[in-house]
């Protein structure tokens, strides 16, 4: 196992080696590895590597042990080790949302729907993964603790909101975790890590609990993961557990197409002009698809500057709500006081013009046909643009303890192309195929129409193959 001083992971020649999900349940399934031995080894990993990251919230290592010698576990990923983010119930473990003002929270009754969806792959869970407070922040940050570092560089952010799973899945604790997706929470940590990160088209998998009662449902449940076909492979198994009727089954992608594509290219934010080297990695992503046959062509942004604006005020609401009725919602001690600045400042943004939310609501629904109608104006099959508008900060840079007043400006130029597809509903991938002059991971994001994952999977497979994704232990 490898400790360096910027750089840490825990890969190493165990159970788990440098195996996929799918690997490690392929390798348990034909008895080259047991199931104990598979998350002794992922617990050994995190015992490595905890200490420098900080990712894990609530360990539940006695509970995976018994499971991994219980029998019983099937599908995809039997037996394979996980983690859940720590906004999702999972029986027997509190779910504290990443808030300091989460107190004495009493473990979950029952897993929630799409935990339950999760785990019908058969896979172990071994607790819950930090995250910031109510998902809010695009880094893994706090108040008044310790940060969730990145594993590529412990002095940068990991990404955010999932970034305690993004962090154990690329130190190589476990092969994917859980991610949840609100305003590229799924994407963004996986590009911070480099990692594959997939957000399915709105409806899916199963709503998360948070999810079912908002106007718009902007949060998306998946995983990160560090090949495409884990994500392929996990895509097919929520189809099969649950198939949303509305959307076309995608089946199980096993890799690239012949298919030659159409695909938009998108440069620069509304806000902003994306920074030196994520614009490089675009333009050099988008010759090499021109050199292997793609026709690549820029096109407009699908929103304008109104959808910042309702996307900005929408979030402020999401922040009201959970600073003044946490208590209600979360059913559980709660000290508003505890809530960190970004959650005070979206509350109090909010309470300006609260009268501005039914048209902020319109205009988030209508996104949904704005957004599809762009690709058939444009006649593209998926466009291409960074994840974030430049690449992955130092801790501190987007931290609550900088105040809102610092911290907004930074957050909406650096999460400024993913929250598109969250309001509109349509599937989107980063995939780790750049890295920054000093060896971090830059995601490349994708985004196609409603219901195409397919088409966004073979191309992931293409690209994983072509140009590869640079490992952390290189």
């Amino acid at each position: 196992m490898t400790s360096t001083t910027n750089r840490v992971h825990a890969f190493a020649d165990d159970a788990l080696g440098d195996l996929d999900a799918v690997g490690v349940a392929e390798a348990i399934s034909a008895g080259s590895i047991s199931p104990a031995e598979a998350v002794e080894a992922a617990i050994a990993r995190a015992a490595v590597v905890e200490p420098r990251l900080n990712g894990i919230v609530t360990p539940d290592f006695d509970r995976a042990r018994a499971a991994a010698t219980s029998g019983g576990q099937s599908g995809v990923f039997a037996f394979v080790p996980t983690f859940v983010k720590d906004n999702t119930d999972v029986a027997g473990l509190p779910t504290r949302h990443g808030s300091a003002a989460v107190l004495d929270a009493k473990p979950a009754a029952a897993d929630e729907p799409f935990a339950a969806q999760l785990l019908s792959t058969g896979a172990i869970n071994l607790g819950k993964t930090s995250m910031p407070e109510f998902g809010f922040n695009a880094t893994t940050e706090f108040q008044d603790a310790e940060p969730t570092r990145n594993p590529w560089h412990t002095d940068y952010s990991c990404g955010a909101s999932s970034g305690g799973s993004a962090a154990l899945v690329a130190a190589g604790v476990v092969p994917f975790a859980h991610a949840n997706d609100g305003g590229g929470s799924i994407r963004i940590p996986a590009a911070a890590c480099g990692l594959v990160g997939l957000k399915f088209t709105r409806g899916r998998e199963l709503p998360s609990a948070e999810a079912k009662d908002l106007p718009v449902n902007i949060i998306s449940n998946g995983i990160v993961s560090r090949t495409v076909r884990d994500s392929a492979a996990f895509l097919a198994a929520v189809d099969r557990h649950t198939p949303n009727r509305a959307l076309n089954r995608v089946g199980l992608v096993e890799g690239p197409s012949d298919r030659r594509l159409r695909i938009g290219l998108i440069l620069d934010s509304l806000r902003s002009t994306t920074d030196d080297e994520t614009r490089a990695a675009v333009l050099d992503l988008a010759q090499r698809l021109e050199k292997d046959g793609h026709e690549v062509v820029e096109v407009p942004l699908p929103v304008d500057e109104a959808f910042v604006q309702h996307f900005l005020h929408y979030w402020a609401m999401l922040g009201f709500s959970m600073h003044r009725f946490g208590g209600r919602l979360l059913h559980t001690t709660y000290d508003r006081s505890l809530n960190d600045s970004l959650t005070k400042g979206l509350a109090r943004d909010f309470l300006r013009k609260p009268w501005r939310t039914p048209g902020a609501i319109r205009a988030l629904k209508r996104s949904e046909s704005i957004y599809q109608q762009a690709f058939r104006d444009e006649s593209v099959d998926v466009v291409l643009s960074p994840v974030v508008g430049y690449t992955t900060p130092m801790l501190g840079h987007l931290s609550p303890a900088a105040g809102y007043e610092v911290l907004l400006p930074r957050l909406l130029d650096y999460a400024a192309f993913t929250p598109a597809n969250n309001a509109a509903g349509g599937p989107a991938i980063s995939l780790p195929l750049a890295q920054t002059s000093d060896g971090r991971p830059i995601g490349l994001h994708f985004s196609a129409t409603h219901g195409d994952e397919r088409t966004l999977l073979e191309l992931a497979f293409e690209l994983e193959q072509s140009v590869g994704f640079a490992p952390i232990t290189s």
